[in-house]
């Protein structure tokens, strides 16, 4: 019996639209739909569906999280600044009862002290920080592999 495609959602937080203008010292030069066309090469080589979701507003997002449940099998997320500030997203992922990887283009570590702190990290099954694009393709590969491999572990 051929196994299905599994749908992986990627969720982008604020101003990751302007991706390749905004601060590109710190962000890299590439556009968020560079990144997706990368993510969208690799899916399709490992048999993967992928659907993309941006948004500059929590609510949205929340919503997006909340419907993923119908219909995605696990979710990369980069909530960007609201990675700092969101406990609707953080909610909203556990809601979704699917293993998730957060994936970030710089790493909050070495930089100000607010961003140091994550209020979805105890809620996903893992976080690639600081390599820039390149942090969501081993997203999406990881995500493939907890699903295909070890079977997403349930969280608290």
């Amino acid at each position: 019996m051929k196994e299905s495609k599994r749908r992986i959602l990627f969720v982008d937080g604020p101003n990751l639209n302007v991706l390749g203008e905004r601060e590109p010292s710190v962000y890299g030069a590439q556009t968020l739909a560079d990144i997706r066309k990368t993510v969208s090469g690799v899916a399709r080589r490992e048999g993967a569906a992928v659907a993309f979701f941006q948004s500059n507003h929590e609510g949205e997002i929340v919503e997006k999280l909340q419907e993923a449940r119908r219909g995605a099998d696990g979710i990369v997320i980069n909530p960007a600044g609201y990675t700092h500030t969101s406990v609707s997203i953080r909610d909203a992922l556990l809601f979704s009862g699917l293993p998730a990887i957060e994936v970030h283009l710089s790493n909050p570590a070495k930089r100000e002290d607010f961003r140091k702190v994550s209020l979805v990290e105890d809620v996903v099954m893992g976080r690639i920080c600081g390599i820039g694009g390149y942090g969501y393709v081993l997203a999406l590969q990881a995500l493939l592999h907890i699903l295909r491999e070890e079977k997403p572990r349930a969280r608290r």
